[in-house]
C-alpha cells in the first residue's frame, strides 16, 4: 500500500493535544536558544545588508527553500529589497539574476545542499556577499560564506528526528530577526509600510487622513459676521452637519454643529450671527494623522466630523465619519 494511503490509527484527542504541546515546546525551547546564541555574526550580516546597493537574494532547497520565500517576502514588505531565486533555476540562466551590488542569503540546515554549490562559486567568483544560515559551522556553505548564522543544536519537534521542524522555525524567526533589525536601522515607518501594503485591511488602517478628507469648494465655511439663514443655507448645501467658522487667512475661529442649532433654537435664531451660535475649541486634527486616528476620536467625542488643520491653525479641509466607513476603517 502507497504510503499517502494509509489509514490514519484513531487515537484519543489528548494524545493529539499532547502531540501538539509537545511540538510547540520543543520548538519553543530552539527559538529560546537561538536567541542566546546570536553574537556579532548576527550584527555582521546586519551590516552587509545595511549596505547592499541592490537586493537581497534568498536561497535555498526544498523546506529551506519555502522558508526562504517567505524571508524574502519580508525583506520587501519592510524596505529591504529582496526576492527568492530557486538554486536549481540559479545554475540553468537564472545566476544572470544577480549582480555583484547584491548580498546572497543561502539557506541550508546541513550546510552541504549540492544545489547551492554553483551560487555559492558565484558569489566567490563576483566578490558578492555571501550571508549563510545553517546548523553546522565547519559545512562548506558555513566557511564559504562572509557571515555565517549558525543555528544552536535543538531537538527537531519531529518524533523521528527527520522532518525539518524546529530547524526551520528557528531559520524563518532568524529571517524575522534580520528584517526587524533592518528596519528599525532605516527607520522605516507606518507611512513607508502603507506604500508596500496598499491593497487590503492593512493598507487601509494605515490611511491618512489626507487621503481621505474633503478640501476645496466642498469645504463648508462662513465668516463671523454671516447671518445665521446665510449659514444653514451653507450646512445643508454641504450635508457634513457642521460648518467651520474661519477669518479672512480661513484661520479657525469656531464650529457649528447640528447640536449647536439645537442648543440655540428660539425665535431668532435665524436673525442671529455665526459668532453667536459657534462652540470654540473644537476638536480637529492635522492632514497627515492616521484616518484610524480620526475616527477613534469622532467615536470618542461622539461626532460625526473632524475639521483637518495646518500647523498655523487654518482650515486645510473636513473627514466626516462616512469616509471612514466607506474606506474600510473600523
Amino acid at each position: 500500500m502507497a504510503p499517502h494511503s494509509r489509514t490514519a490509527k484513531a487515537r484519543p484527542a489528548e494524545q493529539d493535544i499532547a502531540s501538539a504541546q509537545r511540538v510547540l515546546t520543543l520548538e519553543a525551547e530552539g527559538l529560546k536558544a537561538l536567541a542566546d546564541s546570536l553574537n556579532g555574526e548576527f550584527a555582521g550580516a546586519v551590516d552587509i545588508l545595511a549596505h547592499v546597493k541592490g537586493r537581497v537574494i534568498v536561497t535555498g532547497m526544498g523546506k529551506s527553500g519555502h522558508i526562504g520565500r517567505k524571508i524574502a517576502a519580508t525583506l520587501a514588505s519592510t524596505g529591504s529589497p529582496a526576492f527568492f531565486v530557486h538554486p536549481g533555476e540559479a545554475s540553468h540562466g537564472d545566476l544572470g539574476m544577480v549582480t555583484q551590488e547584491d548580498a546572497i542569503l543561502a539557506l541550508s540546515n546541513s550546510g552541504e545542499t549540492a544545489e547551492l554549490s554553483d551560487i555559492i562559486a558565484y558569489t566567490r567568483r563576483f566578490s558578492i556577499k555571501l550571508i549563510s544560515i545553517t546548523s553546522r559551522a565547519t559545512s562548506t556553505l558555513a566557511e564559504a560564506a562572509d557571515v555565517s548564522l549558525v543555528l544552536p543544536n535543538a531537538q527537531e519537534a519531529c518524533p523521528l528526528g527527520l522532518a525539518p521542524t524546529t530547524s526551520t522555525t528557528m531559520t524563518l524567526a532568524l529571517g524575522d530577526c534580520l528584517s526587524v533589525a533592518l528596519l528599525e536601522r532605516r527607520g522605516f515607518s507606518a507611512s513607508d509600510f502603507k506604500e508596500f501594503h496598499p491593497g487590503g485591511s492593512l493598507g487601509n488602517q494605515l490611511m491618512k487622513v489626507k487621503d481621505l478628507m474633503h478640501t476645496g469648494d466642498a469645504l463648508p465655511l462662513v465668516r463671523l459676521n454671516t447671518a445665521m439663514g446665510e449659514t444653514l443655507l451653507e450646512m445643508t448645501a454641504k450635508h457634513f452637519g457642521c460648518v467651520a467658522v474661519v477669518d479672512d487667512t480661513r484661520k479657525l475661529l469656531g464650529i457649528i454643529t447640528d447640536g449647536d442649532l439645537r442648543r440655540n433654537m428660539t425665535d431668532d435664531l435665524i436673525c442671529k450671527k455665526a459668532e453667536n451660535v459657534m462652540t470654540v475649541g473644537a476638536k480637529t486634527i492635522g492632514a497627515n494623522a492616521l484616518a484610524v486616528e480620526a475616527l477613534a476620536i469622532m467615536n470618542d467625542k461622539s461626532i460625526t466630523s473632524l475639521f483637518v488643520l495646518n500647523e498655523d491653525g487654518t482650515v486645510d479641509g473636513v473627514l466626516h465619519i462616512h469616509d471612514c466607513l466607506r474606506a474600510g476603517i473600523a
